[in-house]
């Protein structure tokens, strides 16, 4: 049969549209395939929960979590590159310090930590409230800050209360959201969006971290914010003395199984708060019998409405907890000994006490000295020190 050149014009073309199709990997394109990102794999630990706090819109990379890292330490995060204007998120959450600033903090002596200065805050603004540590936030689904305001459920507060827009992507929904609130707020950075942009595209490291991780050079705060979520969702804590005794790795001092069997029984009637997983914490609000007077305007009443919320505040992990002093959400305590003292004999009656307070009528439970002792011995023991010396969580080595 003779085939017209027509015919054959057409026999090519179906060929090389097959080969396109085919070679393409069913209309992937290859140069995207040859970036994909390496998944993350967090640490497999026995007892700890497996339902993570990983939005689908950005799961964890390899990558993802590198760069968060080095955005975590970048001082240019706040849009200049002069040392008087410049503050990292690691400026506040110190990693020896637990991610908390510490009361030993270079540059907030006592814990207590503000933005940069500006011309309506020479000073700086103080944040509300001292900080809460940044590990095992992956394992949270009750909402971040001490009230849960930032949270899937709670949408309620918008511009009006925080001075932020509760529309798309602003609406504070999860550590994704927190990160533009970081840069933007006067008492956190008080930096600018726009500029923090411009500043880390600028930087030549970046782009090419940023196609890495995301498919594309492209610089922009929504890709800043994942890069520095999945970074926080890498920090966890398991191992400290507690956690090996747990696993049988570690053997606890008479004093510390003292303590740790004064934590969870009624006596000391620390677990009902702390104690409810291995992360020692419900990750729940509670008013603690701190006050008998509530003025304070960011409790977690504020966010869910219920009377019954007054004056009451996330009960933090205590792990780590040696390191995290100045405690409570207004650090009133600078020690742990503080800290056990007002749960033995300071507790304050009002009717918004949490019911599990079961003690406050008479002022606490009521600690021997020794008791008191035995039950410090056991808090000590839940620092992790591979944590806060671990180099995977570390300022990358170079950066300015």
């Amino acid at each position: 049969m003779k085939i017209t050149s027509d015919l054959k014009y057409l026999i090519i073309a179906v060929i090389a549209v097959f080969l396109v199709v085919n070679l393409s990997g069913c209309g992937e394109n290859p140069t995207e395939m040859q970036n994909q990102p390496t998944p993350y794999e967090l640490p497999d630990i026995p007892g700890f929960p497996k339902n993570l706090n990983i939005p689908a819109d950005n799961p964890m990379t390899v990558e993802g979590v590198e760069l968060g890292r080095y955005l975590f330490y970048d001082g240019r995060l706040a849009g200049s590159s002069h040392p008087d204007s410049m503050m990292t998120c690691a400026t506040c959450h110190v990693q020896k310090n637990a991610f908390e600033a510490g009361i030993d903090n270079p540059r907030f002596p006592g814990g207590k930590t503000r933005g940069l200065p500006s011309a309506e805050y020479p000073e700086g603004k103080e944040t509300p409230h001292y900080m809460l540590p940044l590990f095992n936030l992956v394992y949270n689904h009750n909402g971040y800050l001490w009230n849960g305001w930032v949270s899937e459920e709670n949408q309620k507060l918008g511009s009006e209360a925080y001075g932020v827009p509760a529309e798309e992507p602003f609406n504070f929904r999860n550590l994704e959201s927190l990160v533009w609130m970081t840069i933007e707020a006067p008492h956190e950075v008080n930096g600018d969006i726009e500029k923090s942009v411009r500043m880390i595209e600028s930087i030549d490291k970046y782009p090419p971290m940023f196609e890495k991780a995301f498919g594309t050079p492209e610089v922009n705060i929504d890709r800043m914010s994942k890069a520095i979520a999945q970074f926080l969702r890498s920090i966890v804590s398991y191992n400290s003395k507690f956690h090996r005794y747990l696993r049988q790795e570690a053997t606890l001092s008479e004093a510390e199984l003292r303590g740790h069997n004064l934590f969870f029984s009624e006596e000391a009637d620390c677990f009902h708060c702390h104690g409810g997983s291995i992360l020692m914490t419900t990750n729940e609000y509670f008013n603690n019998a701190k006050d008998s007077v509530f003025n304070e305007e960011r409790d977690r009443f504020v966010v869910t409405g219920d009377p019954l919320d007054i004056g009451a505040y996330k009960a933090p992990s205590l792990l780590n907890i040696e390191l995290t002093a100045p405690y409570m959400h207004d650090g009133r305590f600078k020690n742990l000994d503080e800290v056990i003292d007002f749960y033995s004999e300071g507790l304050v009656y009002s009717e918004y006490v949490h019911p599990l307070m079961k003690n406050v009528r008479e002022g606490g439970v009521q600690l021997s000295d020794q008791e008191k002792e035995d039950l410090k011995a056991f808090l000590l023991a839940l620092t992790d020190h591979q944590m806060v010396n671990d180099p995977a969580y570390s300022k990358p080595s170079d950066l300015p």
